[in-house]
């Protein structure tokens, strides 16, 4: 099923770019559009977009939030912009792919950044980040709500990757952005970009050996299916942005906007309990299976100690102030 949603998912995408997708009014009030990547059973989607439009409408304060998941709007390299140009409200994006229009905010997906969510979670809340929050603003249009976790990114193969050595010869899938291509690099992966929405048929096919992502993604995408190895790698403390328009934010009362803010910023817990417990049950099951053989003894200090030493020598600027000022604020 989540295969051939992928499948249809363009062709909606196409019928709805034929009306308005950005925010309307009806006899309700205020509509916005919420877009992201992931399937209907994704965390995301059924603990994160879909809470947000459950408690911006009992807040009854004339907004309503239609939730478009499983890219209905568009791929996932493609909503960011359709939210810059005003055509989506908004959107769960990966921090890498917002870096794409503002390179800073990347540095949130550079690999072994942060030491855990909790780390992830307090600089977003510092006044430290205010200031990139602002610059992200000013170069997009577009605001930052808040940060969900994704998860913590881990390797899969048809093969253990217990070191950085074991990825030498494989073709790993990552995303096409220079944060993620620089993690490749950094520890020490031969990348290969692929769109999202056509993973499964690589890893399928044989176009890659493997891919990174966190288990909730590998559950939910079934790519179980195509792979015999999950090595936990633990490279990346996944971070999800929920951005909305400049021109939906603007259009929105003051109560509307403080309904929408506490309604993200409420789901933060509730979403992450629900990434926890989705990788609990998925490795439960995986091993009852025996669908998936987890490798637990990675070598994540070596993988580590690779990555920082690549960042510290690569990175320049306001990215490596970012990457360091990370570090300091354990």
């Amino acid at each position: 099923m989540n295969r051939l949603a992928r499948t249809t998912a363009p062709a909606l995408a196409a019928v709805l770019a034929l009306t308005s997708c950005s925010a309307s009014e009806d006899a309700s009030g205020t509509v916005l559009t919420f877009s992201n990547s992931y399937t209907e059973d994704h965390p995301h989607t059924r603990c994160g977009i879909d809470l947000v439009a459950e408690r911006v409408a009992e807040a009854d304060a004339g907004l309503t939030v239609d939730t478009f998941p499983n890219s209905q709007l568009g791929s996932n390299t493609e909503t960011f912009a359709s939210v810059m140009s005003g055509d989506i409200d908004m959107d769960v994006q990966g921090s890498a792919a917002l870096g794409s229009a503002h390179s800073p905010i990347g540095i949130f997906d550079a690999a072994y950044a942060f030491d855990d969510v909790d780390h992830m979670f307090a600089y977003f809340d510092s006044e430290a980040a205010e200031a990139l929050k602002e610059g992200f603003a000013e170069a997009t249009g577009a605001r930052i709500l808040d940060v969900w976790y994704f998860g913590e990114r881990h390797f899969t193969a048809n093969q253990p990757i217990r070191t950085p050595g074991d990825l030498g010869g494989l073709r790993m899938r990552f995303p096409d952005s220079p944060i993620y291509l620089a993690n490749a690099e950094a520890l020490g992966a031969t990348p290969t970009t692929v769109a999202f929405e056509e993973v499964y048929m690589a890893l399928q096919q044989g176009t890659v050996d493997g891919q990174e992502n966190p288990i909730a993604t590998v559950a939910a995408d079934n790519f179980d299916e195509v792979q015999s190895h999950l090595s936990l790698s633990r490279h990346q403390i996944g971070s999800q942005m929920i951005v909305v328009s400049g021109a939906a934010w603007d259009g929105l009362t003051a109560e509307q906007q403080e309904v929408l803010q506490e309604a993200v910023g409420s789901v933060r817990e509730e979403n992450r309990s629900c990434i926890e417990e989705t990788e609990r049950e998925a490795l439960a099951e995986w091993e009852s299976a025996g669908t998936l053989e987890v490798v637990d003894d990675v070598d994540v200090e070596a993988f580590r100690e690779q990555a920082r030493a690549y960042f510290a020598q690569n990175l320049e600027g306001e990215e490596l102030e970012l990457y360091q000022g990370f570090q300091d604020a354990r």
